[in-house]
């Protein structure tokens, strides 16, 4: 078993957290209120602690132990209760299922693991909630039942790991181009095609590209709750991590890269192809796109993930945690979706028939 590592008030003994609207570590039980700086020592040996790199852990599911899945899971005891906290291979920092105090597994952040940067907490719980309610208004299609009954199974606030990447990038396309002229004398109607072939080439520098570092989560997801404003980030400190869940990533920066590449390659093509402008048609005939001085930080970004269950089924919701977008998938009111189809098409029908009765009047 190991040992787990609490932040402690040196007032009163009690587990400190870290207060997303004060920016500071906070007592919950005397509100006494500490700088993140005063903290900064308690990191000193991160980089000099024996991690945990074991990267080889599997998302599995089911309620039985899958083959081998015990050996990814560890015991440690917490400091105030002592009591055990299992965590799996990927777990940073979580809180004690007996006593609820925030805990941080400091293997898990040491050595090469310890992460670069850390964007923090801005928006709270009580935030997340509201703006899951917000998001359910004005949504006609989703079921009346569904506003009524549905109730917050889970809210979580965790730093999610992330590879961040700077780039540049050499780019050249090869277009083919129209140009249509129209015109008609006394006898009859020309038309003229003209054929264009369009080379554009550049250079951009792409910053802070992000890539989800954890198999955990839903990648689409966490692209859906972007931006994240990285000139917030700041150095990490496991202090941020307290009162918050945190994982470590299990995908390599090596693994990351290439989905970085993808999203700076489609963003360097769209500019390219943006420049092509005052022609009829624009097809692309080839591109290239060649990177090169790419560079990667390890940076933990804030997500609340709110998960709820309606007709046996689970639906999850994530809010940046910094700017407070908030995106979710929603049930279908089947029959409000057919009455509003039906409403729709007898409007389209009574707009075709009034405009051929113009028409025929004329």
């Amino acid at each position: 078993m190991a040992d787990s590592f609490e932040y402690k008030c040196p007032s009163c003994g009690g587990a400190i957290a870290f207060d997303s609207k004060l920016q500071k570590m906070k007592c919950p039980y005397c509100d006494a209120e500490f700088e993140m700086d005063s903290l900064k020592h308690m990191d000193e040996h991160l980089e000099e602690l024996p991690a945990s790199k074991d990267l080889s852990w599997e998302k599995t599911s089911g309620s039985d132990w899958q083959e081998g899945e015990e050996d990814q899971l560890k015991v440690y005891i917490c400091q105030s209760c002592a009591g055990e906290i299992i965590a799996d291979e990927t777990t940073a920092a979580t809180a004690c299922p007996y006593c609820d105090n925030p805990v941080v597994l400091k293997e898990r952040l040491a050595g090469d693991l310890k992460p670069d940067f850390v964007l923090p907490f801005k928006l709270d719980k009580k935030a997340a909630k509201e703006a899951l309610n917000k998001h359910l208004l004005g949504k006609r299609l989703l079921p009346k039942v569904f506003k009524d009954q549905n109730h917050i199974d889970e809210v979580k606030g965790v730093y999610v790991p992330f590879w961040v990447f700077d780039t540049d990038v050499n780019a050249d396309a090869r277009y083919k181009a129209t140009i249509v002229r129209h015109w008609t004398d006394r006898d009859y109607e020309y038309t003229e095609t003209s054929y264009y072939s369009i080379l554009r080439a550049g250079k951009l520098s792409f910053e802070h590209v992000p890539a989800d570092a954890s198999s955990k989560l839903d990648d689409q997801l966490m692209e859906s709750i972007e931006p994240f404003d990285f000139s917030e980030a700041v150095d990490f400190q496991t202090a941020y991590l307290a009162g918050y869940m945190a994982d470590r990533y299990d995908m390599s920066s090596d693994d990351s890269l290439k989905h970085a590449n993808q999203r700076a390659q489609k963003s360097t093509i769209d500019t390219l192809t943006s420049t092509v402008q005052g022609y009829a048609t624009v097809v692309p005939e080839s591109t290239s796109v060649r990177f090169e001085n790419s560079r990667a930080t390890y940076v933990l970004y804030p997500v609340w993930l709110l998960n709820t269950t309606w007709n046996n089924k689970k639906y999850i919701f994530a809010m940046n945690g910094q700017t407070g977008k908030f995106v979710g998938d929603l049930p279908l009111d089947k029959q409000a979706y057919w009455r509003y189809f039906a409403i729709i098409a007898v409007l389209v029908s009574v707009i075709t028939y009034g405009l051929a009765w113009l028409v025929n009047a004329l």
